[in-house]
This record gives structure tokens, C-alpha cells and sequence, in this order.
């Protein structure tokens, strides 16, 4: 199992890695980088609007289930019936935003094993042979951030991005506060909380991961909050 997917995804993104170091002027293993996250990004970009699109129905559908909520409270069995109901008549899957990411997930998993032991010259002998070896990849970008070490600065940048989208995504959630009740939906307030949560793990993580590794991450965060912003975004008619 280590072998196929060792073969099926981290070798081919190891070479189109070292391919675009080959032919970039400078030979800069950070633009490389950024130019393989927007290639992944664009070959994800189905599953990530997918996804985006799943939960913004599941949002629009808020108000409606707080009102079932409210019609059958303390009656499990009709408010389960009517909740599915809600969904089968505005034909959403509850679950259907979850299988987007478990299928971006083996990149993520392929991605960070590059960044962890591709940066280094020994890792050149997974090259296929009409991939040139460089013989030496410097891991220096820009001349400036050694992308093989740890980077603070990177990991901050990467944490905000996070709170970037995660604040886009509840922002776009409809008031689900119940005037004079105390009853508040339980996810919206763990998706509250995960806004300052989730930034702070990122910048925790990062700081103890290779450089190359969170300019990924950042970079992906980036793109995903561009597409957010246009599928989010109303529609010009």
C-alpha cells in the first residue's frame, strides 16, 4: 500500500517539483513550490468547489432547521424525519461536503512527504530518467528563507491565512440566535471557536515543519480563500 501510493502520488509530485526547479531562472525552489500549489490546486478545484458549494446550501438551510428544531423539540424521531425531509426537498447531502476533503487528503499526506525529505539532495534518486538531476537543490528561496528549516514568519502568515477563511466561511452563516431563548446552535458555536482555534494549531504545527511545507500550506490557503470569494460571492445577472 506504502509502495502504490508512493508511485501514484509522491513520486510523480516530486519530479513535477524538481522539473519546475530545473526550469525556473535561479534555480528557486520557493517558486517552484508555488507553482506546483497551483497545479494541484487547479486539478483539486472540482472537489474544492464541491465542497465550498455543500456547505454554503447547508448554511442557507440554517434558519429552516432551527424552525424544526423549535416545532419538535424534545421529539427526536419527527425532527430527524423532518430534518431529512428539509434536505431531500432542496436536494442537499448533509454529508456531501466530507468526501471533497477526504479526496484531497492522500495530496496533502504525498505533498508533505516531498517537503519533509524532497528538499533534500538524497531524495534526487526517485528522479524519473527524463527528469534532469540538478544534482543539488538549494533550499535557499529568494535568498532569503531556507524552505528545509522551520520558519516562524511563514507560520504566522499561514495561521492568518487560516483565520482569513475560516472568518469568510462564518460570516456567510445567517444569525441563528434565538431571540429570547438560550438554545444556540451548537455549530456555530464550535465553528466560532475553531475561527481562533484552527489559526492558532496552524502556527503551532508550522513552526516544528520545513519551510517548503508551510509555503504550501499558506499558498493553498490563499487559493482556497480566492475560491471561496468567487463561489461565495452573489452572482452578477
Amino acid at each position: 500500500m506504502v509502495q502504490f501510493f508512493n508511485i501514484v502520488l509522491y513520486q510523480p509530485l516530486f519530479n513535477i517539483l524538481i522539473f519546475f526547479y530545473n526550469v525556473i531562472p535561479g534555480n528557486d525552489i520557493g517558486i517552484a513550490i508555488l507553482i506546483l500549489t497551483i497545479l494541484i490546486r487547479i486539478v483539486l478545484w472540482p472537489f474544492s468547489l464541491q465542497s465550498i458549494k455543500s456547505q454554503k446550501a447547508l448554511q442557507d438551510l440554517q434558519p429552516k432547521i432551527e424552525e424544526i428544531k423549535r416545532k419538535y423539540k424534545g421529539q427526536s424521531e419527527k425532527l430527524a424525519r423532518a430534518t431529512m425531509q428539509l434536505y431531500k426537498e432542496n436536494k442537499v447531502n448533509p454529508f456531501s461536503s466530507c468526501l471533497p476533503l477526504l479526496i484531497q487528503f492522500p495530496f496533502l499526506i504525498a505533498v508533505y512527504q516531498v517537503f519533509r525529505s524532497g528538499l533534500y539532495s538524497s531524495s534526487l534518486e526517485m528522479l524519473y530518467p527524463f527528469i534532469s538531476n540538478p544534482g543539488h537543490i538549494n533550499s535557499i528561496s529568494l535568498g532569503l528563507v531556507d524552505l528545509a528549516k522551520p520558519s516562524i514568519v511563514l507560520a504566522v502568515l499561514a495561521g492568518l491565512a487560516q483565520f482569513v477563511q475560516a472568518k469568510m466561511m462564518i460570516t456567510k452563516r445567517p444569525d441563528l440566535k434565538t431571540r429570547g431563548s438560550r438554545d444556540e446552535d451548537v455549530m456555530a458555536i464550535m465553528n466560532k471557536q475553531m475561527v481562533y482555534f484552527m489559526p492558532l494549531i496552524t502556527v503551532m504545527i508550522g513552526i516544528s515543519l520545513p519551510g517548503g511545507l508551510i509555503l504550501y500550506w499558506f499558498a493553498t490557503t490563499l487559493l482556497m480563500i480566492l475560491q471561496q470569494f468567487y463561489s461565495l460571492s452573489p452572482k452578477k445577472t
